[in-house]
């Protein structure tokens, strides 16, 4: 179903993997998608925010101190 506006309609939607905090996740597209997909249940799976790599810089950072 598509309104008006343009913003597609779903029952559901995945999302999945997308990396937010990596470098070059896109998370622009991320956000131009969700403004024209709509959704009843948006299920988010897999790696949705990288914070590994912000905890490894931390490890990091103090071991070398």
């Amino acid at each position: 179903m598509t309104f008006e506006h343009g913003t597609r309609k779903f029952r559901t939607l995945f999302i999945s993997d997308v990396h937010l905090g990596a470098r070059g996740c896109q998370a622009e597209q991320l956000l131009s998608f969700l403004r024209y997909h709509d959704a009843d249940t948006i299920y988010l799976v897999g790696d949705i925010v990288d914070g590994w790599q912000n905890a490894l810089g931390l490890v990091l950072a103090a071991a070398s101190q």
